[in-house]
């Protein structure tokens, strides 16, 4: 498959100045980074598509070449194809440009392994998933949940480092503790420096030289947590909140991972929820909402009366204002919204047909407006 164009890759011109290349490519790693797109293929090799792009348009030399002879032009020379490079090597490569991106240094803020300062490999434990059931109330509140979850904690018998007595290391001759090695190969245009991950401590810069019994080298045992989750007021079903440092413990005195919280919603047995609106469906009779009544109708704070006029016409929504739940950013508090049905019997006994058809003809049970309504309708009829 032909490579596309490197400025095409990152977005510019060819006559985009270093420092619009450099952004470019900031902005094309945070939206491939791995940690932000996890288990997804595509955005991995579009992470790796742009740090060969900026690899070669980087560098003033490579440029010139490969505007000159396009990828032909890289060829055995130092292009940058990817090929037995890992992701740690990228970062390596790239670690200023990372930390530029982000904010901070290097990309562990984002679930990276790799410190700027000492360019060792920092194990980073993975998320967990739990789902959290609340009830309208708990959502209209906001609640405080414990839950145990099941998870890998640090050891205690060694500190989490996997060592025995949690001193049991030694630097890694490989790398001399830097968790990195470089090695140097001969090009058409020069020597090219390339650093990659240290294969013997994997990128640690120690080894141990005695294990943990306990963790047997990990520096992490699966066991049950309680872990108390505070819930905002106003979430939503199927909405995800994130603890941060609540997931599994990393290897070998890493940094834990986070626990991402699904909200699960129960249904109420007799509200429905709109948004940060509630629904009540109010069923009444035919003579109730003929001659009116007060209806108790239930709220997250219990029961209210509500007056209903004589005459209500069927399904119209009388509003109780601030009854609905609180917007989880904190802008106000929805409606309980009571909507008005009409129950009509679909079985009548001898009497009550009999008093029925007395009332069929009589003025005030005909259907359509009254005359006083009429009237007005022909005057606001008449002014147009």
């Amino acid at each position: 498959m032909s490579k596309r164009d490197y400025y095409e890759v990152l977005g510019v011109s060819k006559s985009a100045s270093a420092e619009e290349i450099k952004k470019a490519y900031r902005k094309k790693a945070i939206q491939f980074h791995p940690d932000k797109n996890p288990g997804d293929k595509q955005a991995e090799e579009n992470f790796k598509e742009a740090a060969e792009a900026y690899e070669v348009l980087s560098d003033p030399e490579k440029r010139k070449k490969y505007d000159q002879f396009g990828h032909s032009g890289l060829s055995g020379a130092g292009g940058f194809s990817g090929e037995g490079m890992s992701m740690d090597d990228i970062f390596s490569s790239f670690g200023d440009i990372f930390g530029e991106a982000f904010g901070f240094g290097g990309f562990s803020g984002f679930g990276g392994n790799r410190s700027r300062s000492s360019g060792r490999r920092v194990n980073r434990g993975s998320d967990l998933r739990v789902k959290v059931k609340l009830s309208l109330k708990e959502i209209a509140e906001g609640v405080e949940k414990k839950i145990k979850v099941k998870k890998y904690i640090a050891c205690s018998h060694c500190n989490g480092t996997g060592a025995r007595n949690g001193t049991s290391f030694a630097t890694c001759s490989t790398c001399r503790g830097s968790g990195h090695v470089s090695r140097i190969s001969n090009t058409m245009l020069g020597q090219i420096q390339t650093t990659s991950t240290c294969h013997t401590c994997q990128g640690e810069g120690k080894t141990i030289t005695n294990k943990c019994n306990h963790c047997a080298g990990e520096g992490v045992i699966r066991d049950d947590e309680i872990i108390s989750i505070k819930i905002p007021a106003g979430v939503g079903n199927g909405m995800q909140l994130n603890v941060s440092g609540k997931g599994n413990a990393g290897r070998r005195g890493g940094i834990n991972g986070d626990l991402l919280v699904l909200i699960s919603e129960e249904k109420h047995p007799e509200l429905i929820r709109d948004n940060n609106n509630l629904i009540y469906n109010l069923f009444l009779s035919f003579p109730e909402i003929t001659l009116g009544k007060t209806a108790e109708i239930p709220t997250i704070d219990g029961k209210v009366n509500v007056k209903i006029e004589a005459g209500t016409q069927p399904e119209k929504i009388l509003r109780l204002r601030g009854k609905g739940l609180p917007d989880v950013h904190g802008y106000g508090r929805g409606d309980l919204l009571v909507r008005v049905h009409v129950w009509i019997p679909k079985k009548l006994s001898s009497e009550e047909k009999r008093i029925l058809e007395r009332l069929r003809n009589s003025p005030g049970f005909q259907a359509g407006p009254s005359s006083s309504e009429k009237n007005f309708f022909e005057k606001v009829k008449n002014i147009f």
